[in-house]
């Protein structure tokens, strides 16, 4: 269940996706809170230069690994303006955080995408919890849909 503290970390996210979108980039962000509700690390895609491992989820996973205990990591909840990928989900189960909150699905994702008449991407856009079974995940938070369908819409118009 999403509640108010959890929309206020996936609003940081929209913003951050809406920075991505205006410096080029595809309209993703993310955030790291700790166990206290501490901001830890944000981060916003980077697939613009050719990299398309640089997903903010991603980013949060290899940062988490390299300044995170495994228990501070357990008790890490991850924030994302869209459902990982089935790359970034493996890499959140690979080093151990915890729960998930996004604030649209990866089928939302998808159906925008076909509505706007694109190609499906090169991975299939599974569930978190079919790469990542042991994980929590809450999503999504349908207050957020239209923004960041706006943003989708934005980045595929131009």
């Amino acid at each position: 269940m999403v509640d108010e503290t959890d929309l206020a970390h996936l609003r940081r996210c929209v913003e951050l996706a809406e920075l991505a979108l205006s410096v080029g980039d595809e309209p993703f962000g993310s955030v790291l809170v700790d166990a206290d509700g501490e901001v830890l690390f944000e981060d916003h895609n980077h697939v613009a230069a050719g990299d398309e491992t640089r997903h903010p989820e991603f980013e949060i996973a290899r940062w988490a690994a390299e300044h995170l205990t495994p228990a501070q990591r357990a008790a890490a909840t991850v924030y994302t303006s869209g459902e990982h990928c089935p790359m970034c989900a493996a890499a959140h189960a690979w080093v151990g955080l915890g729960r998930i909150v996004y604030a649209v699905s990866s089928a939302q994702l998808t159906a925008w995408r076909d509505e706007m008449g694109l190609p499906p991407g090169p991975v299939r856009p599974l569930p978190i919890q079919e790469v990542a079974p042991g994980v929590q995940v809450d999503g999504p938070a349908p207050e957020l849909a239209a923004q960041i369908r706006e943003l989708h819409r934005r980045q595929h118009a131009a």
